[in-house]
């Protein structure tokens, strides 16, 4: 399997190995919502200045009331949520981390990266005592795992108690935010991660938040520098999360692309799993003959390399494609011999 292959959104990897023209595949390799909110009209000077604390302001305050998060909490803008997730292992405890697994790879790989020891684990319930922060994805990517509020919640107690830390990822929370900690930012030894790209379809501008405490906030802003995030998506995402009606609009329509995309895979003898509404997994032991008979179709959804035989599908526009996804699938699962 190509290494570009397996994280999403390797469209031009795709194409290199399969063939086709970018206007004939299908990509429903990512997570990103595919019919994004319309941008608003931008003020030239976004691109001409620096952008100034107002922008920065005003994004952070419309976050905090999008997400839910308290006064008291601390929020920090960032150049997307990986921008954070890098960060973190060099400002959060030393000393081992326990990592839910399996998740979205790069926590694992950050923490790796800082020289830091990984335990993987299953659930709240499992992390031991030894360990200084815990990170868990929910719901969870590629799996679509939710946790429940309460569960997290006891887990990062019983850390903050002896000076550790919980990281939520929250980046596909905004889809369906029940069981979000965003309301319970500011709470000691919690940080919550939010994508601000993905459930808006815009993970071009490069734009995510923490939302801790008002401390551990200041620590994070001081290591991103002055100008992290640009102009244009502090001003867009600020107009955006504004915008109440826009937000359910988006919400409604990827609830009926999710139900149509699941009913494609479905009616492909095919059991979509996972409670995220931005994509469903697909578990079958011919994983990699049938992303490969997609892909000939050009038609391309995530593989894994571990697990080998998980499949992630994003989610279809219009019904025309979950038409073809289904039509593409049943021919798959034959030439797979499933």
């Amino acid at each position: 399997m190509n290494p570009h292959l397996v994280h999403g959104g390797a469209l031009q990897a795709a194409i290199e190995r399969f063939g086709g023209r970018r206007e004939d595949w299908l990509d429903l390799s990512t997570g990103i919502n595919p019919l994004p909110a319309p941008l608003p009209p931008l003020p030239g000077e976004l691109f001409t200045r620096l952008p100034e604390a107002d922008l920065e302001r005003d994004a952070c305050e419309a976050a905090r009331h999008h997400y839910g998060a308290p006064a008291t909490a601390g929020l920090v803008a960032a150049p997307g949520s990986q921008a954070l997730i890098s960060l973190l292992p060099h400002l959060l405890p030393d000393g081992a981390a326990a990592i839910l697994r399996p998740a979205y790879g790069e926590h694992a790989r950050a923490f790796a990266a800082a020289g830091r020891r990984i335990l993987a684990v299953s659930s709240p319930e499992a992390v031991p005592d030894d360990v200084g922060v815990a990170v868990f994805v929910n719901p969870n990517n590629p799996d679509g795992r939710r946790f429940e509020r309460c569960s997290l919640l006891a887990l990062g107690d019983r850390l903050a108690a002896r000076g550790g830390w919980l990281v939520v990822d929250e980046a596909f929370m905004d889809a369906d935010p029940r069981e979000s900690l965003a309301g319970d930012a500011g709470r000691p030894g919690l940080v919550v991660l939010r994508s601000f790209g993905k459930f808006f379809g815009l993970a071009g501008l490069r734009l995510g938040f923490a939302l801790t405490t008002p401390a551990f906030a200041a620590h994070l802003a001081a290591r991103l520098g002055p100008w992290a995030v640009s102009g244009p998506a502090l001003f867009a995402g600020a107009t955006l999360m504004a915008d109440r009606d826009g937000i359910a609009a988006l919400r409604h329509e990827i609830a009926r692309r999710a139900a149509e995309t699941r009913g494609a895979i479905t009616d492909a003898g095919f059991t979509p799993r996972g409670d995220a509404g931005l994509f469903a997994l697909v578990e079958t032991p011919r994983a990699g003959a049938v992303f490969e008979a997609l892909a000939r179709r050009r038609i391309l959804v995530r593989p894994f390399a571990d697990p080998a035989d998980w499949l992630r599908f994003g989610l279809t526009r219009r019904a025309e494609e979950a038409a073809r996804l289904a039509c593409a699938l049943r021919e798959a699962r034959a030439e797979a011999g499933l």
